[in-house]
Parts: structure tokens; C-alpha cells; sequence
């Protein structure tokens, strides 16, 4: 697939708007690395490969095991492999991004706020919606991976 437009020269301010938002989460109090898995989770459920190949750089070159990415997609599954917030973040996450089918519901709810005070809890959100409108905007304007940018050449 070939790229159809380049938003950020389009719409410059709308891209540094959402840039705002993504500073605003880098300077929360959710660690960097659980944030990066967020955003790698949400990204394999939306199917975004430019940024799946992003997130999954950034979190090898954070130090996180391979091992660990391998298994993010089952991470239900994964055994100890995620701690209590990781797991409790990815399945907010989840149940965010799937809003329309999920609804989001009160034990959702309940097990994110067993894990995370209020505040972490909106940061969170605001992050896992930040992602999913990043998503949205690579998919639909066929941004390319890094990855497959090399392969081109």
C-alpha cells in the first residue's frame, strides 16, 4: 500500500495538538514503559502497523525482552510474564478501544480502579484515546512502517 496524503504537512497544528496530548501523558505519572505497552496493545488490536512497528522499537530499545512483546497479544495467558498494572492497564485498554462492542463495563471499571487511583486511571484513558486516534490516522492515510520502508529500497 502506498501512502495517500502526509497529514502532518496538511494539517500541521491538528498533529501538534495531539503531540500536546502525548507530552501531557509523557509527563504523567504512568511509567514510560507501560505506556509504550499500551500503545503497542492497542495498536495490535487496531491492526496499525506503522505503529506497531514503532512501539515495538521503542520498547526494545527501552530494554524490554522480546519475550515479553511475543506474548503481549495473549498476555492473559502470559503467566507472570506483566505485573498487576500492566495487566490491569492493558485490560482497560482494551475495553476502551473496543467501546462500541464492550460498553465498558463496571467491572472493568472496578478492577482498573482496584489498581490505579483516579488520577492514573484518566491519564491512562486519555492515552489509550490518544493511540487510538493515532491509529486511526496512520491506517487511514497508509502511513509506512519503518520497517518496510527499508524493504522498499
Amino acid at each position: 500500500m502506498s501512502k495517500r496524503l502526509d497529514y502532518t504537512h496538511i494539517a500541521p497544528a491538528g498533529v501538534k495538538a495531539l503531540g500536546g496530548v502525548y507530552g501531557y501523558i509523557l509527563q504523567s505519572r504512568l511509567p514510560a514503559s507501560l505506556i509504550n505497552l499500551v500503545f503497542l496493545r492497542i495498536s495490535q488490536i487496531n491492526n496499525c502497523a506503522y505503529c506497531l512497528d514503532t512501539h515495538t522499537r521503542e520498547l526494545l530499545k527501552g530494554g524490554e525482552r522480546i519475550e515479553k512483546l511475543a506474548l503481549l497479544q495473549a498476555w492473559e495467558e502470559a503467566g507472570d510474564m506483566f505485573d498487576t498494572r500492566e495487566r490491569a492497564a492493558l485490560a482497560w485498554a482494551e475495553t476502551v478501544t473496543r467501546v462500541a462492542e464492550t460498553g465498558v463495563p463496571d467491572q472493568a471499571y472496578q478492577a482498573a480502579r482496584a489498581v490505579f487511583d483516579e488520577r492514573d486511571l484518566v491519564d491512562l484513558t486519555i492515552a489509550i484515546g490518544l493511540m487510538n486516534a493515532y491509529n486511526r490516522m496512520a491506517i487511514s492515510f497508509r502511513n509506512t512502517p519503518q520497517a518496510a520502508v527499508g524493504m522498499a529500497a
